[in-house]
């Protein structure tokens, strides 16, 4: 069996050659907490890893592909029980996989990226909304809101004051970069920051649904655009469910557009 260390290594070697980490944040905060999780196979060079009730992350080290390893891992988690597999930038390896394992796509994570000019947007701040930084005081408030926007989402919309913490607790963390939306003293939205290794990300916006339509969103992720502009950086991600048409017309006005994508695959009911 693999440690947390190993995982990580093998994970970050897949990282520099496919140009895509195998691994989401939620997963590496979990391997780095120690935390149990579901599935953690080993065949070989090859690693499985699920906590909760996530999708399965499967890599293969790179040295050692193409010798059926993924395929005999996939096939016995298969055969046990799992039926959800994360293809991250869906790369034509994990296609060929797929199609070999009779797996079907069941949901797209599509990577949005704008190249922020010398002009960063401006926000247009509805009437009787107020965006202000976000203060220590509004983790709960955020957590609520965040819950409601996502209550669809199956990771995002289980992010607890725990979970909230725990990413708080990041080296990326700047609390300058997160801010709230208010209105009639209640916040009724949030856009959450991130710079690493120099490229920024909309980390998350979130609105609560009986505030959606109304311009809130557009005006946070204007706002947090701005603030990343302001700190030097050019070149901002965010990710985006494919079928969820109204941010996509959002982060599009916005001028980002596609660059990548992860493909969620899964296997057929048991019959």
């Amino acid at each position: 069996m693999m440690g947390a260390m190993d995982v990580q290594e093998l994970g970050e070697a897949a990282r520099e050659a496919d140009g895509v980490a195998p691994f989401n944040e939620a997963t590496l905060l979990a391997i780095a907490a120690g935390d149990e999780p579901r599935v953690h196979e080993v065949e070989g060079p090859a690693v499985a890893v699920a906590f909760g009730g996530a999708p399965v992350e499967l890599v293969v080290a790179p040295d050692s592909r193409r010798h059926g390893h993924g395929a005999a891992l996939a096939r016995a988690l298969i055969d046990a029980g799992e039926r959800r597999f994360w293809a991250h930038g869906d790369l034509p390896q994990a296609q060929g996989l797929a199609a070999h394992l009779g797996l079907a796509a069941e949901r797209t994570l599509l990577v949005l990226r704008v190249e922020l000019g010398d002009e960063a947007p401006q926000e247009r701040v509805p009437d009787g909304v107020t965006l202000r930084a976000y203060g220590p005081d509004d983790v709960d408030a955020i957590v609520a809101v965040n819950g409601r926007a996502f209550a669809s989402h199956p990771e995002q919309g289980a992010m607890d004051r725990a979970d909230f913490e725990r990413r708080a607790a990041s080296a990326w963390f700047d609390p300058a970069g997160l801010f709230v939306a208010e209105r009639d003293g209640e916040v009724v939205g949030f856009h959450w920051t991130k710079v690493e290794d120099g490229v920024g990300e909309v980390y998350v916006v979130g609105v609560d649904p009986d505030a959606h339509g109304g311009g809130i969103g557009a005006a946070l992720t204007a706002r947090g655009l701005r603030h990343l502009h302001g700190r030097g950086v050019r070149v901002v991600d965010l990710y985006v469910e494919g079928d969820n048409e109204p941010a996509l017309r959002t982060y599009r006005r916005l001028g980002f557009e596609e660059h990548a994508r992860d493909t969620l695959y899964a296997a057929p009911p048991v019959s």
